[in-house]
């Protein structure tokens, strides 16, 4: 029989929150784990601008795109545009989490890519796998939120479910700020199936 120890629903050792200098500015990063075992981060300012309301985005691991600038998607360009413009305004946070490939993981993307090297889009690619289309949650990015004290925010995404997925866990979003960028012909078909197959509000690709 084996012993199996029930994973923390949001915990992590209390010293898991530092400095980060970026070429975009100072940040703190704070670790914590997710009841699956992920190690997900908050990217925050510390010392927040009063007048305005943080702006927040939750972005979804990519490393392909985030680590090696895949052309593939626009995900790299999307969190570096996060960091650069949540320093500008000098008040908000980036919730990183380890949900690889909208949640199938690393081998099943690339598996994918192979079948959209064959001409399926990234939708039907995902499905010929036997795998869901997107099989991300936001519950635990509402709760790191909140630790923070973030419970009014506006959100940096073009993607709805991230806005429902932040209010049915007690985040009240009070403004979509829209975040298109890194578009160019080799992601172009991949932006166009996630806004008229995947309910992405991308307007002007």
């Amino acid at each position: 029989m084996v012993l199996r120890i029930p994973l923390p629903n949001i915990e992590c050792d209390v010293d898991s929150d530092a400095l980060l200098p970026t070429s975009f500015g100072d940040f703190r990063i704070r670790v914590r784990v997710d009841s699956l075992g992920n190690e997900n981060v908050l990217l925050y300012i510390e010392d927040n601008n009063s007048n305005i309301t943080p702006l927040v985005r939750i972005h979804s691991e990519c490393l392909t795109g985030d680590a090696f600038e895949s052309l593939k998607c626009d995900c790299g360009s999307q969190l570096h545009a996060a960091m650069k413009q949540i320093q500008d305004e000098g008040a908000g946070a980036i919730v990183y989490l380890r949900q690889e490939g909208r949640g199938i993981g690393l081998a099943e993307k690339i598996r994918a890519y192979r079948l959209q090297d064959n001409g399926l889009d990234t939708l039907d690619a995902n499905l010929a796998l036997g795998l869901p289309g997107d099989d991300r949650s936001y519950e635990f990015a509402a709760k790191m939120l909140i630790e923070i004290g973030y419970q009014q925010v506006r959100l940096l995404t073009n993607n709805p479910e991230k806005l429902l997925g932040l209010e049915n866990n007690g985040v009240k979003v009070l403004k979509r700020e829209p975040h298109i960028t890194g578009v160019c012909e080799l992601n172009k078909g991949y932006l166009l199936t996630k806004a008229s197959r995947m309910g992405h509000l991308m307007e002007n690709i």
